[in-house]
């Protein structure tokens, strides 16, 4: 949404093109957008033009190969620095073409297939896109869904004249959670601005660190595949692997950050991975994260426990 990321973009896919590349635009979206195209698609890799949560002056992007792995400083991207500063790209005498499509049905069903929708309770709940790009997919996400939502900040816009979205800074999650209060509701859900991240405040307002969020996701998912490896980031342990092993898992530590903890994910063929920072990894999503999938599986445990969230980890906190 950012508003050079046209701009970038029109240059990437002439670059692309040129170098005998077919390339399959989807158009304005979230990062976990393109990891799910590029492994739903089969195709030979992935871009997203972001800068995620940084200044709106910032750009960027964020690279993957066949099914959505990272490309990172170790397995390519020192490569492509190289390639770029010695102008060496490769020459084709055949030009690629261009697909512009759409992939959000397939995505918001596949988004879906992690929970039973039949279980969900028609909670009211608040979502603050904070005008990234996570609003068009909540737009497609309500026509299916029993929740009441109230929008804030829904609509894309670069300019973002609310602030770059990112919950993580303690002064950014002040609307969010005076607008669960004032609106008496039973969550609030907010987004970075690619939304691979998704943060949640109870329904007293309070934001709740993502370090809990891992545990209560991770114990859910046990319930269901027992025995299971679970990979955490080694910031904050202790909740998690409690739960995991209570739950009958297998925690393993990874180091933190994406490209690690996906890594760590394949080696360990992991079903379920999550960092303190609010990237949550699942394996049916080729390894990748997610900001859309956590908040719905939240949901269907409040609904299966026919709790308030302030339950579900109030007695975790205090624990640790």
């Amino acid at each position: 949404i950012r508003l050079s990321s046209k701009n970038i973009t029109d240059a990437l896919i002439e670059g692309l093109i040129k170098s005998g590349v077919d390339v399959l635009n989807i158009g304005l979206c979230g990062t976990e957008q393109v990891y799910f195209a590029t492994f739903h698609l089969k195709t030979d890799g992935g871009i997203m033009v972001t800068a995620s949560h940084n200044p709106s002056s910032y750009n960027g992007m964020k690279f993957v190969r066949k099914e959505a792995i990272p490309i990172s400083s170790d397995s390519g991207l020192i490569d492509i620095k190289k390639a770029v500063s010695e102008r060496n790209f490769p020459a084709s005498s055949l030009k690629g073409r261009i697909e512009e499509i759409n992939i959000n049905n397939d995505y918001i069903k596949h988004i879906l297939s992690y929970i039973n929708k039949s279980l969900l309770k028609s909670f009211k709940i608040i979502t603050n896109a904070g005008n990234g790009c996570a609003g068009p997919v909540i737009d497609l996400l309500e026509k299916e869904l029993p929740f009441i939502f109230i929008k804030i900040n829904n609509k894309p816009d670069g300019n973002f004249p609310n602030g770059v979205p990112n919950p993580l800074i303690p002064e950014n999650r002040k609307l969010t959670e005076n607008k669960v209060k004032e609106k008496k509701v039973n969550v609030g859900i907010a987004w970075d601005g690619d939304f691979d991240r998704c943060f949640l405040f109870d329904e007293k307002g309070r934001f709740i660190e993502g370090y809990y969020i891992v545990g209560l996701l991770a114990e859910h998912i046990l319930k269901t595949n027992p025995g299971e490896k679970i990979i955490h980031d080694p910031r904050l342990t202790w909740n998690t692997i409690d739960l995991v092993k209570k739950a009958g898992g297998i925690p393993i530590q990874s180091k933190a950050g994406h490209a690690f903890i996906k890594e760590k994910m394949r080696a360990e063929n992991a079903i379920y991975g999550g960092e303190m920072s609010a990237h949550h990894y699942f394996r049916k999503f080729s390894y990748c994260d997610s900001g859309m999938i956590p908040w719905l599986l939240i949901l269907e445990i409040m609904s299966i426990k026919n709790t308030p969230i302030s339950s579900l980890v109030e007695k975790r906190i205090e624990k640790y």
